[in-house]
């Protein structure tokens, strides 16, 4: 079985001055061995993001395909959602980045980097 300060050595090794903490290491080799499988964060109590709210989600996919013009600013006044979580909206449901000032779909982001 693998130590903590095994494995604390070990990170120094590869990630030098970058590794984490003591006892950052201490906390994931503690949740690691209880189980935990993934790095990923947990979900924060609280009120749900408004961005992951459907309504949202349907109302700016609506948008966009009556108008792909919309800026994020600009959907952002029309559906008076925050423009953080327009953002949200376009890069986790539907893909897409800002790319000089134009939100591009998957296909054309391939388009782009072959020029």
């Amino acid at each position: 079985m693998l130590s903590v300060q095994m494995e604390q050595r070990n990170l120094i090794e590869v990630y030098g001055n970058e590794c984490l903490s003591r006892t950052q290491v201490f906390v994931w080799f503690k949740q690691f061995n209880e189980g935990r499988e993934t790095t990923e964060d947990d979900p924060r109590p609280g009120w749900p993001s408004m961005s992951t709210m459907d309504e949202n989600i349907e109302k700016i996919g609506k948008l966009i395909h009556e108008d792909r013009r919309l800026s994020t600013q600009g959907l952002a006044e029309i559906t008076r959602i925050d423009k953080e979580c327009v953002r949200q909206i376009l890069h986790e449901s539907f893909n897409r980045r800002k790319v000089c000032a134009k939100l591009l779909t998957p296909e054309h982001q391939g388009i782009k980097n072959l020029r």
